[in-house]
């Protein structure tokens, strides 16, 4: 398979965000803002597409303005969540790690990285957008734009739930187990997946575009195996000993009802 042009454009314009993000990051000796980036890199990659292909007008329409909606809310979400925090730890911890030489290595590591992933992550989209048949919306196109739907609100809400649960003083040092949090441990991770699964149903509308499966896959692999559940779980682990049994009675990521909550053998063990 070979990719058209506008591809290895997009991949470029989302390197040359990001080297500006690093750029950034080294002035300040902080890369959080990269999380936001993700969102707007998503896009910038609609709009490029958008410039440069003349797919079918209302399916690009409709895919440019459900990505532009879903970065746009992320990155503001995310440059709130960060305000006068500091570096997120995750991000501190690779920092100690790599001792002084974590500005250049920090390049590759996290910003162009992140850069890759995205890209390939939006190829769904990118197809999608630049695909002229079926010259009419379909079945898939309002499939995928459920699934999207349901996603965004997952994602959403669950952010805007676990955000209210941390201005309340009296949950400081608590797990999150109510709202959506109570039947994943993940619900926003697991909106963003699915959101993605619904641009690719939407680019399936040409069926040429089945290759493109490999979008929500990688962004599955990457939430489920990676940075994702897997590094976020670690750390709230290390800092929570009740999210052991949080994790013991909650699914990882699908929505499921808890499951009952064994007894333990002392009565008056502290559950937070």
């Amino acid at each position: 398979m070979i990719l058209a042009p506008f591809y290895m454009e997009n991949l470029l314009a989302a390197m040359l965000l990001m080297g500006l993000g690093w750029v950034v990051s080294v002035v300040r000796r902080d890369v959080t803002h990269v999380d936001a980036l993700w969102g707007l890199g998503f896009v910038l990659i609609a709009w490029v597409t958008w410039s440069r292909t003349d797919g079918y007008a209302p399916r690009q329409a409709l895919l440019l303005g459900l990505t532009t909606v879903w970065g746009v809310r992320l990155a503001a979400y995310m440059v709130w969540r960060s305000r006068g925090k500091g570096e997120d730890p995750r991000y501190a911890a690779w920092r100690r790690s790599n001792g002084a030489a974590f500005w250049w290595t920090s390049l590759f590591k996290v910003f162009l990285l992140q850069a890759l992933f995205l890209w390939v992550i939006a190829l769904a989209l990118q197809a999608g957008m630049a695909a002229r048949e079926p010259s009419r919306l379909g079945i898939l196109d309002a499939i995928g734009a459920g699934l999207w739907l349901v996603g965004f609100v997952f994602e959403s809400v669950g952010d805007w739930q676990l955000a209210r649960f941390k201005s309340d003083p009296a949950n400081r040092g608590r797990v999150m187990d109510r709202g959506l949090w109570r039947y994943s441990r993940h619900p926003n991770y697991f909106g963003e997946c699915l959101l993605w699964w619904g641009v690719f149903v939407i680019g399936l509308s040409q069926v040429e575009n089945g290759w493109s499966i490999v979008s929500p896959l990688a962004l599955t692999l990457v939430l489920l195996k990676m940075t994702g559940v897997p590094l976020t779980e670690k750390l709230l682990i290390e800092k929570r000993p009740a999210y052991r049994r949080y994790i013991e009675r909650t699914s990882a990521f699908i929505p499921w009802m808890p499951r009952e909550r064994q007894p333990t053998e002392d009565p008056h063990e502290n559950l937070d």
